[in-house]
């Protein structure tokens, strides 16, 4: 496999104001904060106002990134915005931010049904279009606002998702040896997490909202199953594509969605934890951005440095699962 010479030039993350503990959820949901921090090491998470968009916050994080990596509006060939919250059906999330960034020439692409793998696709979508004259610099944004697809009455989703945004800048790389060394992608057919109503196949109706349908539903023991396995292996198969051996990989960016479902990977990889690092306590499971706040994490620190190798992994529902195998 020949490595793609990218480089992730610049990342920005974008929280909500609204903080909410599992103090604050045990007065909505029948829950208690022993309960939640034991089963997913979350403590809190953000809520979007409800007058805000997911693109609202697609645009804050954006520019945090572009600033980042030093670009503007109207470098930007393409506009990549990962969600399966999008603000509407139509039209595309990613126009909408385009036009509120001014990047006027740009591209438009919308990743959606992935769920959290959206951001992780989509940087693989980045980095291949970047092999063409046409593009030089790729806007990546993966968001979700999951606190309105979650249903306020179930105990399960609940107390797991949260909303957030992170963005990447991608762009060529002029050194040789980095990039994006080798990936692993996979898929196998699942409604164990699922939004089952508003499609083609279930049409929404006054019968579809009385029975909640327009909500995540999800199988806790299916998504651990599948998670515990299916991340592991692609980040086996991705690293001994990339010919790098798993301990010269010097970063984890692991799908943040629960801290069992990560120390289980980890222990499975033989590789120690704080190579991995952790949002999720403090933000819960924020979808397509959760492997971008683990990202940014590092790279706004000055943790990834030239010349290490890291990893990106999530699994979404349907069930989907990727990796990404890149030297900085």
């Amino acid at each position: 496999m020949s490595a793609l010479p990218v480089v992730i030039a610049g990342t920005g993350v974008h929280l909500p104001e609204r903080v909410v503990t599992n103090a604050d959820l045990e007065r909505m949901i029948d829950t208690n904060d022993e309960w939640i921090t034991k089963r997913t090491g979350i403590r809190e998470r953000r809520w979007l106002a409800p007058e805000l968009a997911v693109s609202d916050m697609c645009v804050e994080a954006a520019r945090s990134a572009m600033e980042a990596a030093d670009v503007t509006a109207a470098d930007l060939d393409v506009v990549i915005v990962a969600t399966y919250t999008w603000d509407q059906p139509m039209p595309s999330t990613a126009v909408i931010v385009k036009d509120a960034l001014g990047a006027h020439r740009a591209l438009t692409l919308d990743v959606t049904h992935a769920a959290c793998l959206n951001g992780v696709q989509a940087l693989m979508l980045a980095a291949h279009l970047l092999q063409s004259a046409a593009a030089r610099t790729v806007l990546v944004v993966a968001a979700d606002c999951a606190s309105r697809v979650t249903d306020p009455q179930e105990r399960i989703t609940r107390i797991f998702f949260g909303d957030a945004a992170g963005a990447a800048v991608v762009r060529r790389s002029t050194t040789a040896g980095t990039g994006l060394l080798a990936w692993d992608f996979g898929s196998e057919l699942s409604y164990e997490v699922q939004i089952k109503a508003g499609g083609s196949r279930l049409p929404t109706s006054a019968a579809t909202v009385q029975a909640r349908e327009h909500y995540v539903a999800m199988n806790g023991q299916a998504v651990w199953d599948s998670a515990t396995r299916w991340l592991p292996d692609s980040i086996t198969t991705a690293v001994a594509a990339a010919g790098v051996g798993m301990e010269n990989v010097d970063h984890f960016f692991l799908h943040q969605a629960n801290l069992n479902i990560i120390r289980a990977a980890l222990e499975k990889l033989g590789v120690p934890e704080e190579r991995a690092p952790v949002t999720l306590d403090r933000l819960g499971n924020t979808g397509s951005a959760g492997v971008f706040t683990a990202l940014h994490h590092s790279f706004s620190r000055g943790r990834v440095l030239p010349g290490e190798v890291f990893v990106m992994s999530a699994i979404g529902a349907g069930f989907q699962w990727g990796t990404l195998c890149f030297r900085h």
